[in-house]
């Protein structure tokens, strides 16, 4: 990438204008259509994709970013890592990733055979008994004695929310006649905020459903545990900002488990945990949705990954017992007003 090539090149130039499908299956006696955003689709699997190369793109257009002097070192639960991979990958980066024992295996693999360098932190902050603490400590670490090392810092900076914005432009453009709500997962806040400003800044008549997981601090719950990987946080993001959504929901692992196991039964759409977490959210407030309405949902990720977690019936089992009889009916309502 060059100062005179602003579009990027080849691996990379696939990110973005993912396909947008309707979803008619999962509940055809719905009185309102339901799209889905398939980010799955990237070329690394999912959403971050166009974060991590919104993040280093213009650093390595001014050259502030060098090949074989430059190291990237960031925090990750697995997909941006995957995105930063590939992007220094390409580019002839060095990348060095943080992640903890909750992040999937798969994605660990993944970025190792992308070239990247993976520590695992496996002790949890004193303070808070999370594991994001310790991981953003690290990263300070590295960056301070590690040699012209940039941390793109995915929980603020502002070329996060900026690569969603066009993730919202497309799903503008992709249905004409209009979007009503939009259901968006929340982690980092990236893709809520970049999508929220996006909506705000036109003055379209769009409801911004934030969902959360139960047990995220993101909307001022107290921390608890969480199973899924990459929904929820242990702390606020720097990216928050109050206001972002009209409504919140938050969801519970096993809300994800069986969102994600109708979309795939319903759909045929293998998608990972926030994708299930999202579907989840849209049959919590089915009941409140105006007949004829248009609602559009951010599916973040790739299923495959998932494999061995949410697609496993030992591992549901395990943890949340038979839950073939909740395939057709989600009993949980954890539904709370926006802050």
């Amino acid at each position: 990438m060059t100062p005179s090539d602003p579009v990027p090149a080849g691996v990379l130039g696939t990110i973005g204008a993912t396909p947008l499908v309707e979803l008619t299956r999962l509940d055809p006696a719905r009185r309102f259509r339901t799209f889905a955003k398939l980010e799955a689709h990237n070329p690394g699997g999912s959403m971050k994709d166009r974060s991590a190369l919104e993040m280093l793109g213009e650093r390595i257009r001014t050259g502030e970013l060098v090949p074989g002097r430059s190291t990237v070192v960031e925090s990750s639960s697995g997909n941006l890592g995957i995105g930063l991979a590939q992007v220094c990958a390409y580019y002839g980066l060095r990348f060095i990733c943080v992640v903890d024992p909750r992040t999937n295996q798969q994605n660990i693999a993944i970025m190792r055979a992308l070239g990247a360098e993976v520590e695992v932190v496996r002790e949890t902050d004193p303070a808070t008994g999370e594991y994001l603490p310790v991981r953003i400590r690290r990263i300070q670490e590295l960056t301070t004695l590690t040699g012209h090392a940039y941390w793109p810092n995915q929980y603020a900076n502002p070329l996060n929310p900026q690569a969603h914005r066009r993730t919202m432009r497309e799903i503008v453009e992709g249905l004409p006649d209009g979007v009503d709500y939009l259901f968006c997962a929340t982690s980092s806040c990236g893709t809520l905020r970049g999508c929220a400003e996006y909506v705000r800044e036109r003055g379209l008549p769009v409801t911004v459903v934030a969902v959360d997981a139960a047990g995220s601090a993101i909307f001022g719950r107290p921390p608890g545990p969480r199973l899924i990987p990459g929904h929820g946080a242990a702390i606020r993001p720097g990216l928050y900002r109050d206001g972002l959504a009209d409504e919140v929901v938050h969801v519970t692992d096993l809300d994800c488990v069986v969102g994600c196991r109708r979309l795939a039964a319903r759909e045929a759409i293998l998608a990972g945990g926030s994708s299930g977490a999202v579907v989840a959210a849209v049959e919590l407030m089915a009941d409140r949705i105006p007949a004829g309405a248009t609602c559009a949902l951010v599916l973040p990720d790739r299923g495959e990954r998932y494999l061995d977690t949410i697609y496993d019936d030992e591992w549901v089992g395990r943890h949340f017992g038979d839950i073939t009889h909740q395939w057709k009916e989600q009993k949980s309502d954890m539904r709370v007003p926006a802050c």
